[in-house]
């Protein structure tokens, strides 16, 4: 059995989406009663990433919306001034540090932090030591723009680190980080994957945005632009199932609040799940 994993919790900065967006099919009467919208319908989120160690090694799961936004884009996503890199250096460690970098899919919010600008302006690799582990599909289907949004898998947070990508294919354990695993959960993406591994209480679950917030506990709650939604619900029910019966902990990947949470039934409604800050 694989030593444990020390890990943190990381916030990379916040941003601010579309209410109805991050809710699809579930009406604003319902769901603004969960969270409040600003006067342009948007919630505010957090890019939460987790910085795992053991001895020497240091692995990073997801890498935030980066900072090579435009004033406008800045603007239009309420993006923080804040980055992964800001994040890394309250904790003491610098990009370079890095061994290996785990993004559960590339939208914008959760690969952008994999690049930044260079000194002559030009985007380069973060963490310039660093492997990068993807799923296989997610990939081919980032590079293909296949997505409602046409603007969330961008070039200039990919390319750049292509030479460093390492390509996963379904439920794997991750080469070099002995005792962390990824599984597929599609949904949101078609290749998306959560990240796995142990600490010295137990096994926690990254699931990217199969869960994005403690408001999305509901099977039915889930993204609007989700490529497969009737797949998240499923995806979501059994994750649910698995995590309450293994005692898993998860941590929400846009949770603004308290982004480590359990998995409960629901004491409503037989078959629904709530979820409970972990302690």
């Amino acid at each position: 059995m694989s030593r444990p994993w020390s890990w943190q919790l990381l916030r990379a900065g916040t941003l601010r989406l579309d209410g109805g967006g991050m809710f699809g099919v579930v009406p604003r009467t319902i769901w603004s009663k969960l969270i409040r919208p600003d006067e342009h319908n948007r919630i505010t989120l957090q890019t939460n990433c987790l910085l795992l160690t053991r001895g020497s090694q240091r692995v990073l799961i997801e890498t935030g919306f980066g900072d090579k936004w435009s004033d406008k884009d800045r603007g239009f996503y309420d993006l923080e001034r804040r980055s992964i890199v800001e994040a890394l250096r309250e904790a003491a460690i610098a990009p370079a540090q890095i061994d290996a970098v785990i993004v559960t899919h590339l939208h914008f919010d959760h690969a952008g932090g994999l690049t930044r600008l260079d000194d002559r302006g030009v985007p380069a690799p973060t963490f310039p030591g660093a492997r990068v582990f993807v799923q296989r599909t997610e990939w081919a289907d980032a590079l293909a723009n296949k997505s409602t949004m046409t603007r969330t898998y961008l070039r200039e947070h990919l390319d750049p680190i292509a030479d460093r990508v390492e390509l996963l294919d379904g439920e794997a354990g991750v080469p070099g980080c002995d005792g962390v695993r990824v599984i597929p959960v599609p949904g949101h993406t078609w290749g998306m994957q959560a990240v796995l591994f142990n600490d010295d209480r137990g096994t926690l679950c990254f699931p990217g945005d199969v869960i994005p917030t403690r408001h999305h506990a509901g099977l039915a709650f889930s993204i609007g632009y989700d490529m497969m939604p009737y797949q998240n619900m499923l995806t979501k029910k059994a994750l649910f199932e698995r995590a309450a019966s293994e005692e898993w902990r998860l941590v929400l990947d846009h949770e603004p609040g308290d982004a480590v949470v359990r998995v409960q039934p629901g004491a409503a409604r037989p078959g629904q799940f709530e979820l409970v800050p972990a302690g």
